[in-house]
């Protein structure tokens, strides 16, 4: 049994974490920090937990945690562990943007366990993958590691209002975003960097555009992305090449159905379909923004970390209707 600590009790990927982590069988909870909730049961922000857990938020932590989630906003973590050292055992999975780029800082492993592994299994600090970077690395690294990837790759992709975090905004309002649809930060969004260092590392030669145009949803939970390039073999050649790649992966899976948000909403999985059009390959990938991309992969590493079967905690099931 090991014990676990979450930094920024109140968010969203909190919430998710300790939905997750009360009902893992090796871990016990320790604190949960937040200092605007301090001495607050957690049922009272976390409100579908009640009867379930008696802990409250605190304004202390524990320096000598097996492991630390860190939920903080982005920018934030780096600080915060320069002002809050931990042991020097305690292992600190970051959930924020602080640490993804390798520019950053080098002891950080990248935690995308279908990219990264066997790092992962030896690493004391995860920066755990973006959302959006998620669900388009792992549609286009099966091609980088062939190095296929030989034009532009365009990608759109609409997340659900949970990706924009708890704080409100103009676009996060309910009477916004019902009933709405829009794009935003078109060319610009902060997850190109990171796709764009996995497929280099992959394909160091790799020097096309990656169009990515975001989008916002009237929906609570999930992205749908939809990735397409040039591509000379054919569909059969693509879908050997995407089961061999993903032939050990714990929750990714190369499917032949279209893909849609309710096979994967309420798990860790991410669902991929490959299309042939004349020339090109098309993409089409589905996850959980709140799991597969945030908190359920950062279980997923810990479960790495700590040499614990990689799915245990997350045999979650889809609400399908």
């Amino acid at each position: 049994m090991i014990s676990a600590g979450i930094i920024g009790g109140a968010g969203y990927t909190a919430g998710e974490l300790l939905r997750i982590l009360l009902r893992h069988p090796d871990v016990s909870l320790d604190f949960i920090f937040s200092t605007s909730q301090a001495g607050s049961p957690v049922s009272s922000i976390h409100q579908d937990l009640m009867g379930e857990t008696a802990l409250r938020f605190s304004g202390n932590i524990n320096p000598e945690v097996d492991v630390v989630f860190l939920c903080l906003g982005h920018g934030n973590s780096i600080e915060f562990l320069k002002n809050n050292p931990f042991s020097k055992d305690t292992k600190v999975i970051d959930l924020s943007t602080d640490y993804r780029m390798h520019s950053n800082d080098h002891s950080f492993v990248y935690g995308l366990p279908e990219f990264k592994k066997e790092e992962i299994k030896k690493a004391q600090f995860i920066a755990n993958p973006g959302c959006f970077a998620t669900a388009i690395s792992l549609a286009v690294l099966p091609l980088a590691g062939e190095k296929l990837l030989k034009d532009e790759l365009h990608i759109n992709a609409v997340t659900g209002a949970t990706g924009a975090g708890t704080s409100l905004s103009a676009t996060s309002h309910f009477t916004w975003r019902d009933n709405n649809f829009s794009a935003y930060k078109e060319f610009e969004h902060q997850h190109l960097k990171e796709i764009g260092q996995s497929v280099q590392l992959f394909q160091p030669n790799f020097n096309f555009e990656i169009n990515f145009i975001p989008n916002r949803g009237n929906f609570s939970r999930g992205i749908f992305a939809t990735t397409y390039t040039n591509f000379d073999g054919s569909l059969e050649d693509a879908k050997a090449m995407y089961d061999t790649y993903y032939k050990d992966s714990a929750f990714t899976f190369v499917i032949e159905e279209e893909v849609h948000l309710k096979q994967v909403v309420n798990t860790n999985k991410c669902l991929m379909n490959l299309q042939k059009h004349k020339s090109k390959l098309l993409i089409t990938s589905v996850i959980d923004n709140l799991l597969k991309g945030a908190s359920g992969q950062a279980v997923q590493n810990m479960n790495l970390m700590f040499g614990f079967p990689e799915d245990q905690g997350l045999q979650l099931k889809a609400s399908y209707f």
